[in-house]
């Protein structure tokens, strides 16, 4: 029986725990959280059922695999907490943004197992997407079972550590870009004629269901966009006036930006 402690009791800790538990993946037995709140360890006790500590070097002692979702400033001082508590074979993973794996390798037991995640808010609705990244000393074992923590809330892809900084640019950062998208989109119907509440739910419907087509088809974007766009048409004319705006470009750009200073901050 898997015993998960997480050190941090924050949104996307919780989002976890209620993704694990709605697809019974674990059971509340299996989970603890630490956190050094005692009204956030109330609130996860009760909407969640699961047992809670203030104490790292308590948690760590219990389980056998331990999810860090810390703020990264903080990381150092948890560590030194409670790396002599956890058990040599204890899986660890991490969520913290800009953190590389050489910070728990250096400050846990010698060929511990380390698994980089980086997951997105949309996790909190349980259709998140989840890029991880294991050390070295992970085996196909360890790799399936932080596979299977993370499926609870989406969908997860491996890679190297290496393209992690890109995945922050696109995945992690992507839900404020779509965000702004989704308003945009409302503000253009409210500036023909609709609603305000209408025109923000056809827009995020739109999105939602425009991103639905291309996950189930497994199509190329273009070529679900091509069906919809036809000659001397409507929406032609507005693909038009997006490329005129430079939005695949903007798009673009904002990925390359957040994965630089996602690099900038894994150096710092």
């Amino acid at each position: 029986m898997t015993k998960l402690g997480l050190i941090g009791g924050g949104n996307m800790a919780e989002a976890l725990v209620r993704g694990l538990l709605a697809a019974r993946t674990l059971t509340k037995e299996q989970i603890r959280v630490s956190d050094p709140s005692a009204d956030r360890r109330e609130l996860l006790e009760s909407n969640h059922g699961v047992q809670t500590t203030s104490s790292n070097t308590d948690l760590g002692a219990w389980a056998e695999v331990v999810l860090f979702a810390v703020k990264p400033q903080l990381i150092d001082a948890v560590l030194s907490q409670c790396a002599d508590s956890l058990s040599p074979n204890c899986l660890v993973l991490s969520i913290l943004a800009g953190t590389p794996l050489s910070t728990f390798e250096n400050a846990l037991a010698p060929k511990t197992a380390v698994v980089r995640a980086m997951p997105n808010t949309p996790a909190l609705v349980q259709s998140g997407a989840t890029a991880l990244a294991p050390n070295e000393f992970c085996t196909d074992e360890h790799l399936t079972l932080a596979q299977s923590l993370f499926s609870a809330v989406g969908i997860t892809v491996v890679l190297h550590e290496s393209q992690i900084d890109a995945v922050t640019g696109l995945s992690g950062s992507g839900p404020a870009y779509v965000m702004l998208i989704i308003e945009a989109l409302s503000d253009g119907g409210v500036q023909a004629g609709l609603p305000r509440d209408v025109a923000t739910l056809l827009a995020a419907q739109t999105v939602m269901g425009a991103a639905k087509l291309v996950l189930d088809t497994g199509k190329h974007p273009g070529v679900l966009k091509d069906l919809v766009t036809s000659p001397g048409g409507t929406t032609i004319a507005g693909v038009n006036a997006l490329e005129a705006g430079g939005l695949r470009h903007t798009l673009m750009q904002a990925v390359a930006a957040a994965t630089a200073r996602s690099r900038e901050l894994g150096r710092s």
